[in-house]
């Protein structure tokens, strides 16, 4: 029998919000049972996610940021979404290293951290539309219903 769960939240794009969309993410994910490594790795994701969404996608103005989870059996799919200024080059956006905000310190490992604690990463973007980020972490354990 297949178990489904879906939660949907949106919140002020203020670096404040992130820490709380971590906890709610990692409180969803509990029900699939997570050791507390897999539950550390979701809680950073979510958090390199956010935090792009924050710094690059809306910069110096206030924007809404979307988080969707979804769960299917033991597979949880998390989407970060804004509808900031967009990436230009993607693929140059996920080289580890690269940043668009040196001045800020940023390291430039954001895309690399999501790629390292998910099992899958997907991005898309439009210049001038938004960006969404979908993680996809799979679990060793099935949920009970």
């Amino acid at each position: 029998m297949e178990y489904k769960n879906h939660m949907k939240l949106e919140f002020d794009s203020k670096s404040q919000n992130e820490a709380f969309a971590r906890v709610v993410v990692a409180s969803f994910a509990a029900q699939l049972d997570p050791t507390l490594e897999e539950i550390a790795d979701i809680k950073t994701a979510v958090s390199e996610a956010v935090t792009n969404s924050i710094i690059h996608g809306y910069e110096d103005r206030m924007g809404v940021v979307k988080l969707t989870c979804q769960i299917t059996n033991n597979v949880l799919e998390i989407v970060v979404e804004d509808e900031g200024k967009g990436i230009d080059d993607i693929n140059r956006a996920m080289e580890p290293l690269f940043t668009s905000k040196p001045e800020l310190e940023r390291s430039g490992m954001g895309f690399t951290v999501m790629e390292t604690f998910m099992d899958e990463i997907n991005v898309y973007s439009e210049p001038g539309k938004g960006t969404s980020i979908r993680m996809v972490k799979k679990f060793k354990s099935l949920v009970a219903e």
